[in-house]
């Protein structure tokens, strides 16, 4: 099978930072899937990845998104058919889906969405998981129409995990949904998605929260560069309130959280598919509601830019694209 991948991880991106190659067709047994790729996204883990991993030996292939169509099935396979057609994000410690064919987890794949083409498909799984388990497995978020109202602050929310974020929280929770952008499209993008408010993290988000009269935050999620707004986030959320975050801090001051006894919430949404755990079909299950909510129109794609077939030319510009911080929804990639 055709494959993408790379023998050395290479931190400064260049045309040496991918190569073609052909593997063998792998073989599914147990729990596992054999699934024939037909679209992919590129998500932030891609890039940090190919920059830092290298392979033990032979060649590593990354990428945590795809669509596909079920070509074989394990002795253990309960939920899935043959021709099935799939979605799912797939497992960090697995072989990625830049190839043909990939094995993927049964536990850890939804049907995909019926009213999506693939390259729309693609772009939902990782973020949506991402998004979903912060929501209302870290951040406990009631999805009750009678929960207390409260309020909800993604900051960076015009990426991939934000666009889906901000969807979620608004359409099954009852919490007003402000957003943070800097750019007017992102801004634009925002409105569409229906946020509350969108605020501008460029800037003073305490003096924006009072210029707006809005109250303090009884959640914020930082979905990007937290450290630098740290001070901030201290500032505008409610004393006692939650935060959470999905970025990777170079520093981080928890102490600066105690005065207020803030919480603090990781979300790393390949916990479950790395070690395994017994609540590991919650992703199944996830995806299969997504996909009703998908289908029934209440939660739309969050696809940014359609950057053609799975080749090396495209991953590169995808990789370009997210190391520049300047990519707006999600980055796919269809066929190969």
């Amino acid at each position: 099978m055709k494959a993408i991948g790379y023998q050395t991880a290479t931190k400064t991106l260049s045309n040496h930072s991918f190569e073609a190659i052909e593997l063998p067709i792998p073989t599914a047994s147990g729990h596992d899937l054999l699934v024939e790729v037909k679209a992919i996204s590129v998500n932030p883990v891609d890039a940090k990845i190919r920059a830092n991993v290298s392979p033990e030996q032979g060649h590593k292939v990354i990428g945590w998104d795809a669509v596909g169509i079920v070509k074989a099935v394990g002795d253990k396979v309960s939920l899935f058919n043959l021709g099935d057609r799939v979605y799912y994000a797939g497992d960090l410690t697995r072989s990625g889906s830049n190839a043909e064919f990939q094995l993927v987890d049964e536990r850890i794949v939804g049907r995909a969405p019926t009213t999506l083409n693939d390259a729309q498909a693609a772009a939902l799984p990782l973020t949506s998981i991402t998004a979903w388990e912060l929501l209302f497995d870290r951040l406990q978020i009631s999805r009750s129409n009678n929960a207390k109202p409260a309020s909800l602050l993604v900051i960076g929310a015009a990426g991939g995990v934000g666009s889906i974020l901000v969807q979620l929280a608004k359409q099954l929770t009852n919490l007003t949904v402000i957003g943070t952008a800097s750019r007017v499209d992102s801004v634009s993008w925002l409105n569409g998605l229906g946020v509350d408010q969108v605020l501008d993290h460029s800037q003073s988000l305490d003096a924006q929260r009072t210029e707006h009269n809005l109250a303090e935050f009884d959640y914020v999620v930082s979905l990007t560069h937290t450290e630098q707004h740290l001070d901030e986030i201290i500032k505008v959320i409610k004393p006692q309130g939650k935060l959470a975050l999905i970025d990777d801090p170079a520093s981080f001051d928890i102490l600066a959280l105690k005065r207020k006894s803030i919480s603090l919430h990781w979300e790393f949404m390949y916990t479950r598919s790395m070690f395994q755990t017994d609540d590991m079909i919650a992703q199944h299950q996830l995806l299969t509601e997504l996909a009703e909510l998908v289908d029934n129109g209440t939660i739309k794609t969050t696809l940014g830019q359609h950057l053609g077939k799975i080749n090396i030319e495209n991953l590169l510009k995808a990789h370009a694209i997210l190391e520049s911080h300047q990519s707006r929804g999600k980055l796919v990639l269809e066929g190969f």
